[in-house]
């Protein structure tokens, strides 16, 4: 269905159209040959794209929440792959210019310039094999030494680390006064003691080429801790940035993910006259249908982030909010993949089509953060008004917070 964007939104939409048919013509040689679409980088940032988030004043673009989910659901359109790596660079530097304007910090705008100036590329970096990734404690061990700490441990699905730069990453520090906190850090991807592994090797979004990052004695000195919690706790802070922007991030790449494959879809059959058979019109209807609810839901909470509507909600009952959004537009990619190939039959199901890498990109959707069961979870807990966790509010989040009970 056609959507209703302003001006701004359809400008850039159009831009990252023209993108996303180039990536879509190179797309079948990455998933094959599991590779890493650089090529693909170097065509973003030719448009601008690896700035879209950066403030006007510091030489972006500037872009909201609300302006990057409609890019990002066309560049999934053409590759969800590329799409989805993208994301990992745009989306967290969004969330630092959402801390930029509140506090002006300085290392954030020197970051945020960089980024501007297309010295730095940004990877999230905080998946750890056998954890859950809920952003509330790590394996990777933080020992503190003189002006910082050194890190120890092993992260996996590190997505867009093959072009990044820079990553945030998450590291428990044990020896904590008032008891463990998670640390985030700023992590130079080529510090020493940094090593990825070649792990990569998937059913779909074999183009991200998220493969694992070890960290050996690695040093973040003070000033790169730009956060901590105390461990086990949902914070606010975390809550502001990763949560808000994320969660709409990875819906609108998955939203596009099944648009592609509908808009395909329906390239296929209509030119042979199937558009007038009941069952064809059933099917694309519900596929619409889906698609467009989680839309609707993806658009609701840029607005309610925008607008900070989101932030009086309370902590965990917010991070609920956002898991929903998530939750809703992958579990819909999935059904619509699944309901195409009632229409689609044998054509689905060939190496020669694109249809069947879409429907492999888009099953990762439902164990990315926050999976299926964690996001039906924390819904549920705070439908019912239980607390899953204590909370570190807005009024006591940053270095200083401490561990409740």
């Amino acid at each position: 269905m056609n959507r209703c964007l302003t001006p701004r939104q359809q400008e850039l939409v159009d831009l990252a159209g023209k993108l996303a048919d180039t990536f879509a013509e190179r797309a079948a040689e990455h998933d094959r040959d599991n590779t890493f679409p650089h090529e693909n980088y170097d065509d973003l940032r030719a448009a601008g794209f690896l700035k879209l988030t950066v403030p006007t004043e510091l030489g972006g673009q500037g872009a909201t929440l609300g302006e990057l989910v409609p890019v990002l659901e066309r560049l999934a359109m053409g590759d969800g792959a590329t799409a989805l790596a993208v994301a990992m660079h745009i989306s967290p530097i969004g969330q630092w210019a959402s801390v930029w304007r509140t506090t002006k910090n300085p290392r954030l705008e020197d970051l945020l310039r960089m980024a501007a100036e297309d010295r730095l590329i940004w990877a999230a970096v905080t998946s750890e094999p056998g954890m859950r990734n809920d952003m509330t404690d790590a394996r990777t061990a933080a020992v503190k030494v003189d002006g910082g700490f050194r890190l120890n441990g092993r992260k996996s699905y590190a997505t867009n680390t093959d072009v990044a730069t820079h990553c945030s990453t998450t590291a428990r520090y044990e020896d904590a006064e008032g008891g463990p906190r998670l640390l985030l850090c700023r992590v130079d991807l080529n510090a020493p003691g940094v090593t990825r592994h070649r792990t990569w090797d998937t059913l779909g979004m074999r183009g991200t080429q998220s493969n694992d990052i070890a960290y050996e004695d690695v040093f973040v000195a003070d000033e790169d801790v730009v956060h901590s919690l105390p461990v086990g706790h949902l914070d606010a802070r975390v809550f502001e940035t990763v949560w808000s922007w994320a969660m709409g991030a990875f819906a609108a790449v998955y939203t596009g993910i099944a648009a592609g494959a509908l808009e395909w879809t329906v390239g296929q059959l209509a030119p042979r006259g199937k558009g007038t058979d009941p069952l064809v019109q059933d099917t694309i209807g519900e596929c619409e249908i889906l698609i467009e609810s989680a839309r609707a839901l993806t658009y609701r909470h840029a607005d309610e982030v925008a607008s900070r509507r989101l932030f009086d909600l309370g902590v965990q009952e917010g991070i609920a909010r956002c898991a929903l959004v998530k939750y809703v537009a992958s579990n819909n990619a999935s059904q619509v993949m699944r309901r195409l190939v009632d229409v689609l039959g044998g054509a689905s199901y060939s190496r020669k089509l694109p249809y069947e890498r879409m429907w492999r990109d888009a099953q990762a959707g439902i164990f990315m953060p926050m999976g299926n069961q964690a996001a039906r979870k924390i819904i549920g807990a705070s439908a019912l008004g239980v607390a899953i966790a204590p909370v570190v509010g807005f009024d006591e989040t940053g270095h200083d917070s401490r561990a409740k009970r």
